[in-house]
């Protein structure tokens, strides 16, 4: 881990190392927040975040306004980058925003030539928790959050990892994304051409399934959900609805919110931001 860069925040630090990933077949940034307790001695839980298509660690950090609340609470805040990048890594033929660079849709690719480098599902879900709870003082109580495609990285990384993770909430997640545009394209490139096959990536295809996240103790971990009625993409790519359809069929516990108004952007989720934190805290910080 080498450390980039470093500023004090709120009593705690928020650090970006760079970090040569086996996963990712290259290097890759991450960002993170300790709070103050963390400085002081203790060891702290965190709070993994993804973010969305186009973003990187910088656009949760700079603009969510997680910090404060997080220093007070006592819990770090880990923020990867949405994609491997490179020279070498290759990204969207039709040079298009919403797949390749900035959009690795935490899956781990099956087809060439994407295999090589776009497996950020599993840098996210053991490489890296592996190697901050190593160099760093994080414990493995875990949560994961997440907004648009990231949203959908989080709701998915705690569906595929019964146990890994003891808190789950999203932002405008990509709920179903094996039937929205974004998805189709993404997943045609990364997992092939057979739609059956990316039904393992599609958190309202696991929670059909009766796949829904569960905590260390086996207990169902209940959802947080928000989403913008004012979202632009609400309709056309992320199908929240298919998601509380499928968590009411298998009695999977979901709060989704539907906020009049808000958008997809980050002052929707810097203003519901402390919700989430508070939702996460509850199951970290107990004994």
């Amino acid at each position: 881990m080498e450390l980039l860069v470093e500023n004090r925040c709120f009593g705690g630090l928020h650090r970006r190392y760079r970090i040569a990933s086996v996963e990712l077949g290259g290097d890759t940034v991450v960002a993170v927040f300790l709070p103050p307790q963390a400085l002081a001695g203790a060891r702290v839980p965190a709070l993994y975040w993804l973010s969305g298509l186009t973003c990187s660690d910088e656009n949760f950090m700079q603009k969510a306004g997680a910090q404060r609340l997080a220093a007070q609470l006592g819990l770090a805040l880990v923020a990867p980058d949405t994609s491997p990048r490179g020279e070498e890594v290759p990204t969207d033929p039709e040079g298009s925003w919403d797949f390749g660079h900035g959009a690795g849709f935490y899956v781990d690719a099956s087809e060439t030539p994407w295999s090589r480098h776009y497996r950020m599902h599993s840098y996210v879900t053991a490489e890296l928790p592996a190697l901050l709870e190593t160099q760093l003082p994080i414990t493995d109580r875990r949560g994961i959050s997440g907004h648009s495609m990231g949203g959908h990285g989080a709701l998915v990384c705690a569906m595929r990892h019964p146990g890994l993770y003891r808190s789950v909430s999203a932002f405008a997640p990509i709920a179903n994304p094996s039937r929205c545009p974004w998805g189709r394209k993404a997943f045609g490139h990364l997992l092939g051409g057979d739609p059956e096959g990316w039904q393992a990536w599609d958190a309202s295809a696991l929670l059909a399934a009766g796949q829904g996240p569960l905590g260390p103790d086996g207990q169902p971990l209940p959802l947080l959900v928000d989403q913008g009625m004012a979202d632009v993409f609400l309709e056309s790519q992320l199908r929240p609805d298919v998601l509380e359809s499928a968590a009411a069929a298998c009695g999977h516990p979901l709060q989704l919110r539907r906020r009049e108004g808000y958008d997809h952007s980050y002052f929707f989720v810097s203003s519901f931001i402390d919700d989430h934190l508070r939702h996460h805290a509850a199951a970290l910080l107990c004994s």
